[in-house]
Formats: C-alpha cells, structure tokens, sequence
C-alpha cells in the first residue's frame, strides 16, 4: 500500500475489469455502497474527443457513518462520498482512496475525527482485501 497526500492506493497486476469488480465487491465487505461511477476516460472522449487510460471514479458512500457525519455537521455533505479512483497505470490497475482523515480533517470539526478513523480502517481494509485475493 502506499500513501499519498491526501489519499492512499495500491497497485495491481490484474487486468482493470476485474479490479474494478473486485473493488466494489471489497467496498460493499466493509458496508459501503457505489452511489456515482464516473468514466472519465469515455466522458473526455465523447465530450473533448480526447484519449485517455482507462481511469474510473466511484463515490463510495457508508450510510451509517454518512448519516453520523451529517448529524455532527450539515456541510460534510459537501466531503460526501468517499472518491476511489481506479485506473491504469504502467501495464498495472492502480486503486487510490482519498483519505476520510484528510477529506474531513478540514472541516476542524474534532467530534467528525472517530468517524474520519473508522472510515479510513474500513477503507484500508478494503485495500487489504484486494491485496490478498
């Protein structure tokens, strides 16, 4: 797993229709749901004509812990849902979560950091579990 600024991945030698798959079965594991599937490589072909590699933005949403955000602060909607990009890179499919931490870090609201913390655990071990089949 590697760790960026505002999110963390993993890399995968498995062919991009399968992780894609894989992914959103991990996700539902861990209580979330797809909400949004945004292909932005079909998206900036047909709006711009332009090629791209495949790359795969799914909204992810946990209705339990979206529910208890809203609760503590109305505007974390606006945070909501969790992003997890897939896509290829270098002949491998990348999956790249942004961070709960990071995302809600920002509102400076500590009763949203428990959440935040259990958001990311679930989503880590999502990327555990892709890692391991």
């Amino acid at each position: 797993m590697f760790v960026g600024r505002y999110g963390f991945g993993i890399d995968l030698d498995r062919p991009f229709e399968e992780v894609l798959t894989a992914v959103q079965n991990a996700l539902k594991e861990q209580g979330f749901g797809v909400l949004t599937t945004i292909d932005v490589k079909a998206t900036l072909k047909e709006k711009l004509g332009l090629d791209m590699e495949r790359y795969v933005i799914l909204g992810a949403c946990n209705p339990p812990l979206a529910h208890r955000a809203l609760e503590t602060e109305r505007e974390v909607g606006l945070l909501l849902p969790c992003n997890v990009v897939v896509r290829e890179v270098n002949g491998k499919t990348r999956v790249e979560i942004a961070d709960p931490k990071a995302m809600l870090g920002i509102v400076g609201n500590p009763a949203l950091d428990e959440l935040a913390n259990e958001a990311r655990s679930r989503l880590e071990r999502a990327l555990q579990t892709l890692a391991s089949s």
